[in-house]
């Protein structure tokens, strides 16, 4: 299995309304609750954890738990030294050393995705916004999307910001990079996939698509929308019914309506 690993940059889970800040330092999260997600999330490597000197025990033991059963080490350091790390940050007397997260290959993703549960997923057309990629990512993980596929070109990183926005749901569906979006949608096709696009001028609605086959969204870029090679090889369009001559919403905005509206049909609500 072939598996292309993207640096996990400033790595941040925003858990429990718990406030974090970014560190400048391009591989390491910190706080107690970001560190334990990481240790319990499989595609997310900790390569090492570092504790405050004066610390209390107590107020790591889950983390201490986690770290020996992953065979993570623990090196206590002064708090001095945790600055270097990550800047003056509210780190909570916790560091940890993050190594990375496997993209999945598309091929290996349609051999093991079962097609009769008419899968959705959602693809995006450059989406280099962070936050927009960050919260795409939540949206598709809570309204039971199958995968997001991304491009290696033009696309955000998974980074800290992504990951502080996605809220720890960043690695729980797989996330696709591919090379070539066109040829990718069109082997989905060969597989039943059929494709539409989010665009404001379209006459159809994502209320009047029935979503009732494999299922491809593909959401445009903040700037130029969606490439229009890619557009055309989407079966149709689908526009998001506004008000008060609102004219748009942003990318991560207009894909969390169509996936829920997907949802929300297929659940015959």
């Amino acid at each position: 299995m072939d598996w292309e690993l993207c640096k996990l940059r400033n790595s941040v889970n925003n858990i429990s309304n718990l406030t974090l800040y970014m560190s400048e330092n391009n591989d390491y999260i910190y706080g107690i609750h970001p560190v334990e997600e990481a240790l319990n999330n499989p595609d997310v490597g900790v390569e090492k954890i570092y504790v405050r000197q004066g610390l209390r025990s107590g107020a790591y033991g889950k983390i201490s738990e986690l770290a020996s059963v992953n065979r993570v080490p623990i090196v206590t350091i002064p708090g001095n030294k945790l600055y270097e790390l990550v800047g003056k940050v509210n780190d909570q007397g916790i560091v940890a050393q993050l190594s990375g997260v496997a993209y999945a290959e598309l091929e290996e993703w349609i051999e093991t995705t079962d097609f009769s549960d008419n899968p959705f997923i959602v693809v995006l057309s450059e989406i280099e916004d962070t936050h927009n990629f960050g919260a795409i990512l939540r949206s598709a993980a809570a309204a039971g999307a199958a995968a997001v596929l991304v491009p290696k070109h033009r696309q955000a990183p998974v980074n800290a910001t992504v990951y502080k926005t996605s809220a720890g749901t960043a690695g729980k569906i797989p996330i696709i990079r591919v090379t070539n979006i066109n040829q990718s949608i069109d082997l989905l096709k060969e597989h039943g996939f059929w494709f539409a696009a989010l665009d404001g001028n379209s006459d159809k609605t994502i209320w009047d698509e029935k979503y009732d086959a494999p299922m491809g969204i593909v959401v445009g870029s903040e700037g130029s929308g969606i490439r229009l090679k890619t557009a055309e090889l989407c079966d149709f369009k689908l526009s998001i019914p506004m008000q008060n001559d609102v004219e748009s919403l942003n990318a991560s905005v207009s894909a969390a309506l169509v996936m829920f509206e997907i949802r929300r049909k297929r659940l015959g609500l």
